[in-house]
């Protein structure tokens, strides 16, 4: 391929990104209303709103008839039209969502792992849950790609999961392209804290600002959304928040310190002190925030949701307390919005941002802003889709 053909094929699909953007932030709109949003000619517009229609991906929702000129066809997104399966895998359990175009969760299943698992048992598992659900539920013709939310360590940019903690067989295993000759799919594999705040934020919009998704299932970690977009760092293996230290003669560690957030919650947890586990957390949430100024703080993971109260309740106190200034540094502190499905559910909205990005795009962005920014995924093939 040309540059000049790999230019336009590019900008084909990023134009139809934009589109696509535009319906899934409003529940209608028409040509004028894109033109307005991405700044793209009312003629490319046309032709992204042709092709779209063609594939299926939006259709004819009516007409509006100004008081003067010609009528205008509105359009809506077509939900059903393109899914995508997202993987949680955490250290006992597998967990698999359907996810549709709009980003909404259409089915949901949790099933065990078995203990110390080894790759070869997780693609079983994978192919199994995938098959049941594309029999059962979803058209595997409508299905885009799998995302897989992973335990970290993990890199991202190369598909490899390194080393992952408290997990023997995972030593710099090439899961992503494991995954895809096993399943016959487009996958998608970053860390399972990222894909969460990824979901956190299409569903939240624009307005989500800096913010960081903590995870406490079977060890914790931190994802981070800012400047609009996931933080992956600079080895793409940011997220190991659990592995900060906060006490220095503290219990050894998983990961081979002493004194990891982690390791000490986790002593807390046993002892059946969860005030006291959530005490621990909330310390580590302040530091954090000392370090990175957050605007949002979301709770998730399995483990905390079981004492969703009782770990909110801990965060917002340290927040007010131990943060100096909370008249204009106070972030709010939520529970996940997608409760144990969060994590399943941004690996599989990671591989629809793939094809279908740009997910910070609000109506009435100036385009110069809009044409700065770029699709969180990998453009791959995006505009034959």
């Amino acid at each position: 391929m040309t540059r000049t053909t790999a230019d336009v094929t590019f900008l084909r699909g990023y134009n139809q990104a934009l589109v696509m953007a535009v319906g899934r932030t409003a529940r209608t709109f028409e040509r004028s209303t894109v033109v307005a949003a991405t700044g793209l000619t009312p003629q490319a517009v046309s032709k992204v709103i042709a092709r779209l229609t063609a594939d299926g991906l939006i259709r004819p929702a009516g007409v509006r008839r100004p008081g003067i000129g010609k009528p205008a066809v509105v359009y809506e997104l077509v939900p059903d039209s393109r899914y995508a399966i997202g993987a949680h895998v955490a250290r006992r359990t597998l967990r698999l969502v359907l996810v549709d175009l709009a980003g909404v969760v259409r089915h949901s299943t949790v099933s065990p792992l078995p203990e110390d698992f080894t790759p070869e048992q997780l693609l079983d598992a994978l192919s199994a849950g995938i098959d049941a659900i594309t029999a059962d539920t979803a058209p595997r013709s409508r299905l885009t790609g799998v995302g897989l939310g992973m335990i970290g360590p993990l890199d991202h940019a190369n598909g490899l999961v390194r080393d992952a903690h408290g997990l023997r067989h995972w030593h710099d295993v090439p899961l992503r392209a494991l995954a895809e000759a096993r399943l016959g799919l487009p996958v998608h594999l970053d860390k399972d804290v990222t894909a969460g705040i990824t979901a956190e934020a299409w569903r939240q919009g624009a307005a989500f600002g800096d913010a960081a998704l903590i995870m406490v299932e079977s060890g914790i970690g931190g994802g981070f959304w800012l400047g609009g977009a996931a933080h992956r760092g600079a080895h793409t293996n940011a997220g190991e928040f659990g592995h900060t230290v906060v006490a220095l003669d503290g219990p050894g560690c998983v990961c081979g310190r002493h004194g990891c957030l982690e390791v000490v919650h986790l002593r807390a947890t046993e002892a059946g002190d969860i005030a006291r586990a959530a005490r621990v957390l909330a310390i580590g949430v302040v530091n954090l925030l000392q370090t990175l100024d957050l605007a949002h703080v979301v709770l998730a993971g399995a483990d905390l949701l079981r004492h969703a109260e009782v770990y909110r309740a801990a965060v917002e106190q340290a927040v007010r307390t131990d943060v100096q200034r909370t008249d204009w540094l106070a972030p709010t502190v939520t529970l996940s919005s997608l409760g144990a499905d969060v994590i399943a559910a941004g690996a599989a909205m990671q591989v629809l941002d793939q094809l279908y990005g740009i997910p910070d795009l609000t109506l009435g962005t100036p385009p110069t802003t809009v044409r700065q920014h770029r699709p969180t995924g990998d453009y791959r093939g995006a505009a034959s889709v």
